[in-house]
């Protein structure tokens, strides 16, 4: 007589669940790391921008809170001093950083977040979340085309065009430090494997928590 086996009653396995991602990018000033982020964005609307605090002005069509929260530079120190930013950093003059707590509250609730940030940046921000930060450095197709950009840009002038070219060629010296580089000749393909960065990463196993105990329950 053929015996039948009775099925093991086990306890039900809590769903996996995923913790969110740091996708950085990095870049020279117009070599489309912004554009790219925007790209992302505009497709994916749970993507969520890390809004920046700067002590700039406004520049036409900008909006407090939605492009930056703009504040003094009273105030931006206090909030360096105070531990309330994960990153920060003063260029040309102007402070910048990242508000620390909306990301650790997105990345908890599994929410990705991606920031378009300096190297400096970049560093800060891996040391402070080293296990959420998959990170992208976005070059220009060569260092002539960057600069026929920033020429192509009307609210830079010639002094600013300088200056932001040597800041470019200090920014590409640490491309090195970046999990993933795109060569930005054609925006289309560029925005294309910036997202799939973001795909793999979703995918990476410390990201999804409760995942072990799942495949424990299939009893391998």
């Amino acid at each position: 007589m053929t015996q039948t086996s009775t099925p093991t009653c086990t306890s039900p396995v809590a769903p996996v669940r995923r913790r969110g991602v740091c996708l950085v990018i990095s870049a020279p000033s117009g070599a489309g790391k912004s554009t790219i982020a925007n790209a992302l964005r505009a497709s994916e609307p749970q993507l969520l921008h890390s809004v920046s605090v700067t002590t700039r002005q406004p520049r036409p069509g900008e909006s407090d809170g939605i492009h930056y929260h703009f504040r003094s530079m009273e105030e931006f120190t206090r909030m360096a001093e105070a531990g309330e930013m994960l990153e920060w950093a003063t260029v040309f003059g102007r402070g910048y950083g990242t508000p620390r707590a909306p990301v650790e509250q997105a990345l908890a609730e599994g929410r990705d977040m991606v920031f378009d940030i300096d190297w400096q940046g970049h560093r800060q921000i891996r040391a402070a979340l080293p296990g959420d930060v998959i990170s992208l450095f976005v070059l220009p197709p060569s260092i002539a085309e960057l600069e026929r950009r920033l020429h192509g840009r009307a609210s830079d002038e010639a002094d600013e065009i300088a200056r932001r070219m040597q800041a470019a060629r200090d920014e590409i010296s640490h491309w090195n430090e970046f999990d993933h580089v795109i060569i930005n000749s054609d925006l289309d393909l560029a925005i294309a494997e910036a997202r799939a960065v973001l795909v793999a990463a979703r995918l990476e196993r410390h990201r999804q928590v409760g995942l072990a105990d799942l495949v424990a329950s299939f009893g391998v």
